[in-house]
């Protein structure tokens, strides 16, 4: 008998591709981001049902900033209309969010906006929903790092984890990128250190189900390590090797 799949506690997402995806059908960027807060919310939905405990999605990195001025704006407002939207939704499938990425360069409306959907999904536990958003995985090491200096502790592995933005849950067993890209662009570069990685060619807004089953069915399929050997694996968990 073949044994069930094991499901990743932990899957992190760089979703890749809505401004594509919108050129392609020969629509303004921002109606690409638009289907990709779709995709998001059939990607979460789909997570919890398959017994994921954490998602986290690189929303916007700190180097979006870059890009034309009127895409940050519609950004902006995006972010602003689907938090109002989506929260009561998530909130009745039990989804907890996080927003981690710094909140200074935001409006006082989306870091309200921010605030109050963290405040209403609180206590959820179903499915941990990480938005990095204004987040780069540079900056989290700085300013975890900035932290402790200013509070006087020692720089550690350990303290550094703990003063990370994702410091409330482990890190990601599984990295996806969509969009044909193999880069890692800046995320999660200390939480990504044993992840497994998984790089779709489809776009953010065409990433179902069925593409998330595939990344789950390839990372089921690698043998994790964490810097031993299979041997020492094999003699561990007898049961963990691949077939």
């Amino acid at each position: 008998m073949s044994e069930s799949p094991v499901v990743p506690h932990h899957i992190a997402i760089v979703m890749d591709g809505n401004g594509r995806w919108a050129k392609r059908r020969f629509l303004p960027r921002l109606a690409g981001h638009k289907q990709g807060v779709d995709s998001l919310r059939r990607c979460a939905r789909a997570c919890a049902e398959r017994g994921v405990a954490v998602l986290t999605v690189f929303a916007f990195s700190s180097e979006n900033w870059n890009r034309p001025a009127d895409e940050v704006s519609g950004l902006m407002e995006l972010l602003a209309l689907a938090l109002a939207r989506e929260v009561p939704e998530l909130k009745k499938d039990g989804v907890r969010l996080h927003f981690v990425g710094e909140r200074s360069g935001l409006s006082a409306k989306v870091q309200a906006g921010l605030a109050q959907a963290e405040a209403a999904t609180a206590e959820n536990d179903r499915l941990v929903l990480n938005v990095c958003f204004n987040y780069g995985g540079r900056w989290d090491i700085a300013q975890a790092a900035a932290s402790l200096a200013a509070r006087g502790e020692p720089i550690t592995e350990a303290s550094l984890q703990g003063a990370m933005g994702l410091a409330h849950v482990p890190d990601p067993d599984l990295v996806i990128r969509t969009g044909g890209e193999m880069r890692i662009s800046n995320f999660l570069l200390w939480q990504a250190a044993y992840s497994e990685f998984f790089f779709s060619d489809r776009l953010w807004p065409d990433f179902d189900e069925s593409a998330l089953d595939e990344a789950i069915a390839a990372f089921n399929g690698r043998e994790r390590r964490f810097g031993k050997t299979s041997e020492q694996i094999l003699s561990a968990h007898p049961h963990s090797m691949p077939g």
